[in-house]
């Protein structure tokens, strides 16, 4: 190993193998590795038998569950926001040819014991089972307010400045109840607490707009898109994307011990006594684990069944937030369910995800909650995993590590960490203007 690479990638995870696409997109000369012998890191897919084996040891999936090759289960599930930072990224790098999607059926929010469709435009408001007569006339021209908004057109703010109103104070403005606040900041603005309120209105004003926007996108009942045969596909798809620039992939590295001169600079990867030398390093947390603290912890359940979500329309795929107010918590909890129709289970056979940032140490009883809204189910797994962030400083080091994944069930969160950590790295900002209707090659599957 001889070659000095720009930059040396560590982990296949979603997060490493954007960043590697897009650098090598740069013509930058990248070296991607990882210690495993499979892609995708924290965030693979597993089939039936590697899922039994991951959780029941060497039991062996029961027949009528299905062949164990017709499922793709996420570790990591998470819907894509059809207008979203992720599809803009997609379509920059061109990893939609190696796709294809299909539109999410639903977007529910679960209030005051009950599964609600998100409104999301004034029209929808005035039909929505979640507010009284007066308070969607509200909704309504709040709706409006947001859709007419444009940030560089002042005549579109009614005077506001939504730099210094908060949330809350331009909310007030409209007089909307606590009930309805809940809904649009939760399933509409996707914020993850109620920390949002005291912050800058602007902010809110634009994830709601992004939600209208791709919910119109495709005229769906969500906002969401997701790839056929499951998140996998992504790493996979940004794999070859990077060698067709001329990238560099090595799976299966032992150790892969990062090396660092006198001045505490990184300088190479160590595998197999073999040096690789390198300028700069991108890795998930589990890679430089001196360089991390721990900052939570993430519960999932995983169930199989052999029917939709109750009371979602019968969606085949939907996603489900449970404000942390609902449920009395300091943050949200989200339901996830896809399906056969996605290519990521056996004919007839649906996969939901309950997922919530820790709150106690009793992972059954926390999500129970999401996991009651289920229904009956076939199979249930759960899932703890710690979450990491970076306690370095990138630019004395040259190490850039990645978060790991949160609990949400969208990638915006995920996305804005690649996005960060890109601008970090190369000074500059990755370029999001894309035509959005280039990812309409796929769209034949919507």
């Amino acid at each position: 190993m001889d070659v000095e690479y720009d930059v040396i990638v560590l982990g296949t995870g979603l997060k490493e193998c954007v960043l590697s696409g897009l650098l090598s997109v740069d013509r930058l000369k990248v070296l991607h590795m990882d210690r495993n012998d499979y892609y995708g890191g924290d965030s693979t897919s597993l089939n039936l038998n590697q899922l039994w084996k991951r959780f029941k040891g060497e039991e062996t999936p029961p027949a009528q569950i299905g062949a164990s090759r017709d499922y793709n289960v996420d570790m990591v599930p998470k819907f894509m926001m059809a207008n979203g930072a992720l599809v803009r990224v997609l379509i920059h790098t061109g990893v939609t040819k190696y796709m294809s999607f299909k539109a999410v059926d639903g977007s529910y929010v679960f209030n005051k014991g009950k599964i609600h469709k998100v409104p999301s435009t004034d029209m929808e408001a005035l039909k929505s089972p979640l507010m009284g007569l007066f308070e969607k006339r509200r909704a309504g021209k709040f709706f409006l307010y947001v859709q007419d908004y444009k940030e560089n057109d002042p005549s579109t703010h009614k005077g506001y400045d939504l730099t210094k109103l908060t949330t809350k104070q331009l909310i007030s403005k409209f007089g909307l109840d606590d009930n309805t606040i809940d809904f649009i900041g939760h399933a509409v603005a996707l914020h993850r607490d109620d920390s949002y309120l005291s912050e800058p209105a602007l902010d809110t004003v634009k994830r709601m707009k992004l939600y209208a926007e791709s919910v119109a996108r495709f005229q769906g009942g969500s906002p969401y898109i997701y790839p056929l045969y499951g998140l996998g596909e992504l790493p996979q798809g940004f794999a070859r994307l990077s060698a067709v620039y001329g990238g560099t992939y090595m799976l299966n590295k032992p150790e892969c011990k990062v090396e660092f001169d006198a001045e505490g600079k990184v300088c190479g990867v160590t595998s197999k006594g073999e040096t690789a030398k390198c300028k700069k390093v991108i890795c998930d947390p589990s890679y430089l684990p001196e360089k991390v603290k721990k900052v939570g912890k993430v519960f999932r359940a995983i169930a199989i069944m052999s029917h939709p979500v109750p009371n979602t329309a019968e969606s085949h795929s939907v996603q489900i937030i449970l404000p942390q107010k609902q449920l009395g918590r300091k943050s949200d909890m989200y339901v996830f369910c896809c399906s056969y129709s996605h290519n990521v289970a056996s004919k007839g056979k649906f996969i939901a995800f309950v997922s919530a940032q820790a709150e106690t140490d009793n992972p059954e009883t926390e999500l129970k909650p999401g996991v009651d809204l289920l229904g009956p189910v076939d199979e249930l797994f759960i899932d703890t995993y710690d979450r990491y962030e970076p306690t370095n400083d990138s630019s004395s080091d040259n190490c850039y590590i990645s978060t790991s994944y949160d609990a949400t069930t969208h990638f915006e969160s995920t996305v804005m960490d690649v996005l960060s950590l890109y601008t970090k790295l190369t000074g500059k900002n990755v370029d999001l203007s894309v035509d959005l209707s280039a990812a309409s090659a796929s769209e034949d599957d919507m």
